[in-house]
């Protein structure tokens, strides 16, 4: 019941929510919940990502790139390349990272 749980701590959350929703050798997957205005500040990946929205809207941001996803749409998430997700709706996205 991942997903459940997060759009619950949504409710009272000022930041998003993250959770293992699988994981295994080389591989996880997180469920990622955001209300609108919310911002993953940031960040780097070290392995291969892929950012996929399930419900609601986000942009997606690199330092000279800007992507808007709608529902279902993915985005590949560069290795070692600084990033962040502004939600432009509440939004419910998955992130699988791994080979």
């Amino acid at each position: 019941m991942i997903i459940k749980e997060i759009k619950n701590e949504l409710y009272t959350s000022d930041h998003p929510i993250a959770k293992s929703l699988h994981h295994g050798n080389g591989f996880k997957v997180l469920a990622m919940g955001f209300k609108k205005g919310m911002i993953l500040e940031s960040h780097q990946s070290y392995m291969q990502s892929k950012l996929t929205v399930l419900e609601g809207a986000v942009i997606y941001k690199e330092e000279n790139r800007e992507v808007k996803l709608g529902q279902y749409d993915e985005v590949e998430i560069p290795i070692e390349i600084n990033h962040s997700v502004e939600a432009i709706e509440d939004s419910l996205c998955l992130l699988t990272q791994g080979e």
